[in-house]
């Protein structure tokens, strides 16, 4: 096991905006990855569901997209950031009316560049955003019932990661932020709260725990997290439950499996 006397964090592998009764929705996973070589081409298909009885309009449209343990995330424009694979992507349609009770396919291609000027390593990514157009909005086709009241539209946005591996290449290393904190959640739980960058080459998604060790040596439990998708150069927290374990001093063992050789570990003590 690799021990970096550090701290680690964890992020959501989608993006969903709800709004107060959704009228569309995303069938399946709201990230995609493949693994490929430079210079091979690969597609796919993203559903969408219309859960009204009535057309609803949709739009597609592309963002890059970071995100920090802080709880900031950037959408930027596709294809500004550096491991961005916007420019790599084709997709259709941009706009589409999908009838009562029913799915529509966007279709999107994938093309990584061959590897000549620029060596590729490790994992590209960017958005794919399906988000609902509300009636009598600008963008709509259809008119708004009754044009002289006003409100609040509200939108519904589904963000679809397209992550791109590029295959036998880059490292994986995550690196532990700070110093690990015990806090109070609001509904009163005690957890650990760790933060974790990736440092690496390429995207992953790490099993985390923590496992107590009483001040005999004796092992109290493990306690998981979430398994947070967490992409380099991004940075996530996890908050780990540590409610049932009894008062006292511990030494915690914090573990990141992202499999194979690949874990990563630090130890603390906790008091409690």
């Amino acid at each position: 096991m690799r021990k970096h006397l550090v701290v680690y964090v964890a992020f959501t592998s989608l993006l969903l905006f709800p709004s107060l009764q959704s009228q569309i929705s995303v069938i399946g996973e709201l990230s995609q990855d493949r693994e490929v070589r430079p210079g091979e081409k690969y597609d796919g298909v993203i559903l969408v569901k219309n859960d009204t009885n009535e057309p609803q309009e949709v739009k597609v449209y592309q963002t890059d997209y970071s995100f920090h343990f802080s709880g900031t995330n950037n959408y930027a424009d596709p294809g500004s950031m550096v491991r961005s694979n916007a420019k790599w992507i084709a997709f259709s349609p941009s706009f589409l009316t999908v009838p009562p009770q029913s799915a529509l396919a966007v279709n999107y291609s994938v093309t990584v560049p061959e590897d000549k000027e620029k060596k590729l390593v490790g994992s590209y990514w960017s958005m794919l955003m399906i988000e609902g157009v509300p009636k009598g909005s600008a963008e709509s086709s259809a008119p708004a019932k009754d044009k002289t009241q006003m409100g609040i539209m509200q939108t519904i946005r589904y963000g679809v990661q397209i992550a791109t591996h590029i295959t036998g290449t880059g490292v994986r290393k995550l690196n532990f932020v700070g110093t690990p904190k015990i806090v109070t959640s609001a509904d009163g739980k005690r957890k650990l709260q760790i933060d974790i960058e990736n440092v690496g080459d390429i995207g992953m998604r790490p099993e985390v725990y923590v496992e107590l060790f009483d001040e005999k040596g004796v092992s109290r439990g493990k306690f998981p997290g979430v398994r947070y998708r967490i992409y380099p150069g991004t940075s996530v927290r996890q908050s780990i439950d540590l409610s049932s374990a009894s008062a006292g001093t511990y030494k915690a063992l914090v573990v990141v499996d992202a499999g194979g050789e690949d874990v990563f570990g630090a130890q603390y003590t906790l008091k409690f």
